[in-house]
């Protein structure tokens, strides 16, 4: 049996739209602070989690899915869904090491993700109230990302409460790459409303910019605790461009050329140590970098036992 992960639950207080982890003594001007050993250490569960989203969904109800599976043996699914093209792989469940409610979305690979990300014709929308009470019409959001969060949202929802009732726990972490770390930020919103109850989390990799500012604002004023993990010269966590309105929430981590971690305050932070200072439209980018890996593990991929 597996030693119980030291979880971000565990060392981090709530504060809300925060950085999970604390910084170390290691800063910089622009406030960023490289992650301790054991700051990165508790992002692994979380890290198998989202890519385990790839696996198709009879795999991780059954949780046979071979090493993304394996690296969580405590878990236990309670829902699993969509076909992978029309609506991406998403899955529930339940890890007691963690004592949490894991909700996990599929992503897609940078070739497919880049040009919809970087076409001018992008466009936002308001939340759709119905479910996100009490959300103000400026709030806007990419138009994909929203519809997609949509069309699992009764489902996930579900699920959520059946797996928080069944196992007594109040808390919920959403996790995903690429797309599907939109899709789960807009869950962890939407969960937070649905359920208030709940106290939850949204651990994202390869993120892209999901809304205007007016959006990452509102988010920096709900109590929930977002992290996006930036690898490197991904390209897609600084799209879409800015020049078209897109900002990014709060929480960076970004993974430097030394595999350094490193936390970056704020929204873009213009650090060279982070992602917008680091990573650029002109030539200044890596496609490889968006499956990772992310501290040993590839995204993209769903491996067999």
């Amino acid at each position: 049996m597996r030693t119980a992960w030291i979880t971000l639950y565990s060392i981090l207080p709530a504060v809300p739209s925060s950085v999970f982890a604390h910084p170390s003594s290691a800063h910089d001007a622009s406030g960023t602070n490289a992650l301790s050993e054991i700051q990165i250490k508790a992002f692994v569960p979380y890290t198998s989690f989202a890519a385990t989203a790839y696996c198709q969904p009879q795999s991780t109800l059954n949780w046979s899915c071979g090493q993304h599976c394996l690296a969580n043996p405590n878990f236990q699914p309670v829902a699993s869904g969509g076909d992978g093209s029309f609506t991406q792989f998403w899955f529930v469940g339940y890890d007691r090491d963690l004592d949490e409610v894991i909700v996990s979305h599929q992503g897609t690979d940078v070739l497919t993700i880049v040009p919809v990300l970087t076409d001018g014709d992008t466009a936002s929308l308001p939340l759709d109230p119905r479910l996100f009470p009490g959300v103000k019409p400026d709030v806007l959001v990419h138009d994909g990302f929203a519809s997609e969060q949509a069309a699992t949202s009764e489902a996930v929802l579900a699920a959520v409460r059946n797996a928080t009732a069944e196992f007594g726990t109040n808390r919920v972490t959403t996790v995903g790459h690429s797309l599907g770390a939109a899709i789960s930020l807009l869950d962890t919103i939407f969960l937070h409303l649905q359920v208030p109850t709940a106290e939850v989390r949204f651990v994202g990799y390869g993120c892209p910019r999901v809304g205007m500012g007016t959006f990452v604002d509102w988010v920096d004023t709900l109590p929930i605790q977002v992290n996006h993990i930036a690898n490197k010269k991904d390209l897609v966590p600084i799209l879409p461009p800015k020049v078209l309105g897109f900002r990014h929430i709060s929480g960076e981590i970004h993974i430097d050329e030394h595999n350094q971690w490193i936390g970056c305050p704020g929204h873009d932070n213009p650090s060279p140590s982070c992602t917008a200072g680091d990573v650029s439209l002109v030539l200044n980018f890596q496609l490889s970098d968006h499956a990772g890996p992310y501290d040993g593990v590839v995204m993209e991929t769903c491996p067999s036992l």
